[in-house]
């Protein structure tokens, strides 16, 4: 924080900074016409920031280029007469060479080559680090945008196939600033071509501005597009889990097979299904994202047709709608197979539940009768109980009266004894019932 914020503002947040210059963490280039920009996206997976870094160290003049240099995740590097741009992305990478647009490759040459004439070499672009997923020859020629013979002009150039085109923007007069054709075709050299014919006058920025443009909504419809071979590959795998799923909904329904039986069955469909989401289901949210990118891109070049020819904006919706419909639809579709693997296992789990209760239910009316048993039966040992102690306190009163009658006393041992027994059969049971009570009086 400088001497001037420290005077008049609290301290910064950490990121303060950071947020603040993200609006101008990735500028468009400037390019001057006529100019052709070599681009080259390639998937990082697997490549790390270092091997780019030595990468565009081999590039001329920039031996002593410094890694940190590549920490916000955009760098222009100005070479002898061209400029290297480097953005680093989530999935992939983006090259972006400006350079000046060949001789032989000027307005009406029939389909120019292109591809050996990077300023960089063919060695250097042939070994960018990454898998290569989008490739174009963007070439930025002055010339008319309402000339009505663009169209056969860029025709010649492109090569073949049938051109799509659209005028750009508006004017303070209210025209369109620029025009853009292309046939979204590969060519042998593994490159798809566009063109771009603005006014002489046309500023260098803006030059860049449209060609950013371009060059972004090619490359985020690829992206979108990885998205629709997930989706084909996913959707038999779906059918075969829907089938399976219908099969154990019928067969929890008819009672046929065990709980165990079915409770393994629905585990292992539901494992698969949560295997399903946790690969796909980053690539189908980014699908989405970079559709929601495509559309925007669409919308920002503000297109007017040229006669004769579809839109890019149409053309490319008209391709890649039903594609994002599919995404979408098996999307969808795995989200809606696993929340009824979740009913199913809820329906299971509460025939599980019930089935448990009612073993349950008979488990407590056996405990019930057991105790029930075994009362009555510890009322009978009582009755013997208070009857074999009884006896025993007679046997001790006929000892004592027959020591006594020996001692001389009249005491007639047989008839105490007798008188006695009423008397000691009460005192006991007296005795056991008051136990009973301390014993219900000591429960909680």
């Amino acid at each position: 924080m400088n001497e001037m914020n420290a005077r008049y503002l609290p301290l910064d947040d950490e990121q303060r900074r950071q947020l603040h210059n993200e609006v101008h963490a990735r500028p468009s280039a400037r390019v001057r016409l006529p100019a052709l920009v070599v681009y080259v996206a390639v998937l990082n997976e697997g490549i790390g920031r270092e091997q780019e870094w030595q990468h565009l160290k081999r590039l001329p003049g920039h031996a002593d280029l410094a890694l940190d240099q590549l920490n916000g995740n955009f760098l222009r590097l100005r070479c002898d007469g061209f400029t290297v741009k480097w953005e680093r992305h989530t999935e992939f990478t983006r090259y972006s060479i400006v350079q000046p647009l060949p001789a032989h490759a000027t307005l009406g040459a029939n389909s120019p080559e292109l591809a050996s004439h990077v300023v960089t070499g063919t060695e250097w672009l042939r070994h960018l680090p990454g898998k290569t997923v989008a490739a174009v020859h963007l070439g930025m020629l002055k010339a008319d945008p309402a000339d009505p013979q663009q169209v056969a002009l860029a025709q010649a150039w492109l090569g073949e196939g049938a051109v799509v085109g659209s005028r750009m923007g508006n004017t303070t007069e209210g025209l369109p600033h620029s025009s853009v054709l292309t046939h979204f075709r590969m060519g042998e050299d593994g490159f798809e071509r566009i063109l771009v014919l603005a006014p002489a006058d046309t500023s260098e920025a803006r030059a860049g501005r449209i060609s950013q443009r371009l060059l972004e909504l090619e490359t985020y419809r690829l992206m979108a597009l990885r998205g629709l071979p997930v989706a084909k590959a996913l959707s038999p795998v779906l059918s075969q889990a829907e089938a399976q799923l219908a099969d154990i909904t019928a067969r929890l329904e008819r009672k046929d097979d065990s709980d165990q039986a079915l409770l393994d069955v629905l585990v292992s469909l539901a494992a698969r299904i949560e295997r399903a989401t946790a690969e796909h289901g980053y690539r189908f949210s980014a699908t989405r994202a970079y559709d929601t990118l495509v559309r925007q891109r669409i919308a920002e070049l503000r297109e007017r047709p040229i006669a004769g020819t579809q839109t890019v904006g149409e053309f490319m919706q008209r391709r890649l709608s039903p594609a994002m419909a599919t995404v979408e639809a098996t999307s969808q579709r795995l989200t809606s197979l696993s929340e009824r693997v979740s009913r199913a296992s809820a329906l299971l789990r509460t025939r599980v539940d019930i089935a448990t209760e009612t073993q349950n239910q008979v488990l407590l009316e056996k405990l019930t009768r057991g105790q029930e048993l075994q009362l009555k039966l510890q009322s009978t040992v009582e009755g013997l109980s208070i009857a074999a102690i009884s006896y025993y306190v007679v046997s001790l009163v006929m000892y004592l009266t027959k020591a006594l009658n020996k001692l001389g006393l009249p005491v007639h041992p047989e008839t105490v004894t007798g008188l006695s027994i009423p008397l000691i059969l009460w005192a006991v049971w007296r005795l056991t019932r008051r136990v009973h009570e301390k014993l219900r009086q000591s429960e909680p």
